[in-house]
């Protein structure tokens, strides 16, 4: 998973839909992806139950570390969709913040 000391550049929901993803998986060890999807899941009850906004951290196909501090509406073992419309495929999260 991500450790805090990767530097990422903050971006606005509404910029996701200009970006590209790998077709590969960020993580590449299946207990790390189990957590992702437990997180994935942590953050989309917290999105419809208390409209509470976590930090998503997340790679693009260029290699970059984005993140952006959002609600999300939903999760399966896909995507992750975001209160803008937007969705982040799961492949690409490197891992979630939570306040």
């Amino acid at each position: 998973m991500l450790t805090l000391e990767q530097s990422s550049e903050i971006i606005n929901k509404e910029q996701i839909e200009g970006l590209h993803f790998s077709h590969e998986d960020v993580l590449s060890l299946p207990a790390d992806r189990l957590w992702r999807q437990h997180e994935a899941e942590r953050a989309s009850t917290l999105g419809n139950g208390y409209h509470g906004k976590v930090d998503i951290y997340f790679q693009t196909a260029d290699g970059s570390v984005k993140r952006v501090y959002t609600t999300v509406w939903a999760a399966d073992a896909e995507y992750l969709t975001l209160k803008s419309g937007a969705s982040i495929p799961l492949r690409a999260v490197l891992g979630f913040d939570f306040y």
